[in-house]
């Protein structure tokens, strides 16, 4: 089983957006070293707890800033863009960093209604729910397979990193994005930290899948929510920084990531005892081995064969231990330092 990160750059109480950024940086250069096996951002647009509105801007820092993990994006809303104009960007990026980039696409807005409107450049009416058509345009251009007379056709053979291309993921929530992923045979990646009742969701997509060239078999990742650290009190106190922060999400009041002191603060007032997930939620906190355990166990309950742990605590350095924690007990490799893959140059 693999394991890899999602990191959705979080801001905290006391810090800035700047310093989320150099945090993503710092954690993409230590989980590369660790052994991870790729390292996806997130997109979320118009709230003060997420630096992360941009994946392919980020991406490539990531990719010049590490060796040897994959990168890529946890996932593209595609809805917000051009297909052509996600083509292009990710094309830049496959060809720049041969070999290590993934695509993944997302249906959600990332976003509240208001924000999505503000997103779009015509605002005179809502924009369409074409996501299929979307799709299909988007993986034309990478695959050179737009149909015949298509008015946009002659852009697929000026992607600029061409021949290379990002490796195309779909994710999803729901059954919904499960059943266009079997039905264009890419591989899926589920939220469990979102929806933590998909394992029916990826059976689906496993019986429905349909044998392509982008994949002969189903492959499955999940995101899940997961924070080690050395004892299981102390992991539970990090914990109450995103309990905190989640819950005010849901009644509507957008915050940083809170300290751990206003955190606990917090839910005493709200009459929550300090152990315990996010409502409705998996988390998985707890020592190494414990940590461990939840994964593996996550992973059987979606047969899944990559699990991407995402990790949001106030303290930069927590998150960095958790994540080492976590490569130490399902004994990542280490990186080997070596060159990273080169753009030919012209003779």
């Amino acid at each position: 089983m693999r394991i890899s990160v999602l990191d959705q750059s979080p801001i905290v109480e006391g810090s800035t957006g700047q310093q989320a950024l150099a945090n993503t940086l710092d954690l993409a250069r230590l989980t590369d070293r660790l052994g991870f096996h790729r390292y996806w951002v997130a997109e979320h647009h118009g709230g003060p707890m997420l630096a992360s509105p941009s994946p392919e801007v980020l991406i490539g820092p990531i990719a010049a800033a590490t060796h040897q993990i994959r990168v890529g994006s946890g996932g593209v809303m595609l809805p917000h863009y051009s297909p052509l104009k996600v083509a292009e960007n990710f094309s830049m990026l496959a060809g720049m960093n041969p070999g290590r980039v993934d695509l993944g696409i997302g249906r959600a807005p990332g976003s509240d209604g208001h924000t999505m409107l503000a997103l779009q450049r015509d605002r005179r009416t809502p924009a369409p729910d074409d996501f299929p058509n979307q799709l299909a345009e988007l993986l034309g251009y990478f695959e050179d397979a737009l149909p015949h007379g298509h008015p946009f056709a002659r852009y697929a053979k000026w992607l600029p990193g061409r021949p290379q291309r990002p490796d195309v993921w779909l994710l999803g929530s729901s059954e919904q994005s499960a059943l266009w992923a079997a039905e264009l045979g890419v591989p899926y990646s589920f939220a469990d930290f979102i929806n933590p009742r998909g394992a029916g969701i990826a059976q689906i997509y496993r019986e429905r899948f349909e044998p392509s060239h982008r994949r002969e078999q189903p492959e499955v990742s999940i995101g899940v929510w997961a924070l080690a650290a050395d004892t299981d009190e102390e992991a539970q106190l990090l914990s109450t920084s995103a309990r905190m922060a989640m819950t005010m999400l849901r009644q509507g009041r957008l915050i940083e990531v809170p300290t751990v002191e206003r955190a606990v603060r917090f839910l005493e007032s709200q009459n929550s005892e300090i152990p315990g997930g996010q409502r409705g939620r998996r988390t998985i906190v707890g020592t190494p081995q414990r940590v461990r355990d939840g994964i593996e166990a996550a992973a059987v309950e979606y047969g899944a064969d990559e699990v991407l742990v995402v990790t949001i605590v106030h303290d930069h350095a927590a998150r960095r231990r958790s994540y080492e924690l976590i490569a130490e007990q399902f004994d990542l490799t280490p990186a080997t330092a070596q060159p990273r893959p080169q753009v030919a140059a012209p003779s």
